[in-house]
């Protein structure tokens, strides 16, 4: 991430805090969050509407959602995380 950003890095990472959150008070399911993130990603990334924007500007507005669901993985799974870590990760995935 950019230097420039870190108001937007410590947004994902409250908006990850938040998501643990409503799991852990039975709001929602971890699963049930996962869902709603994967289609939220690909309500960004469908090729079935003309592109009104570049492919990379696809990938940005994604990316956020990206981090969300891999913070999600990981705390499913008791796993401590970074935002550096949750980023690098998403690299590797795209």
């Amino acid at each position: 991430m950019n230097t420039a950003n870190p108001q937007l890095e410590g947004l994902y990472l409250a908006l990850a805090a938040i998501n643990r959150l409503l799991v852990s008070k039975g709001v929602v399911t971890s699963s049930e969050l996962q869902t709603v993130l994967q289609e939220a990603e690909q309500t960004v990334l469908d090729d079935s509407q003309p592109l009104a924007v570049s492919q990379s500007h696809q990938k940005a507005v994604a990316f956020p959602i990206r981090i969300l669901l891999l913070a999600n993985e990981a705390s499913e799974r008791g796993e401590a995380f970074d935002f550096e870590d949750l980023a690098r990760e998403v690299g590797r995935r795209t």
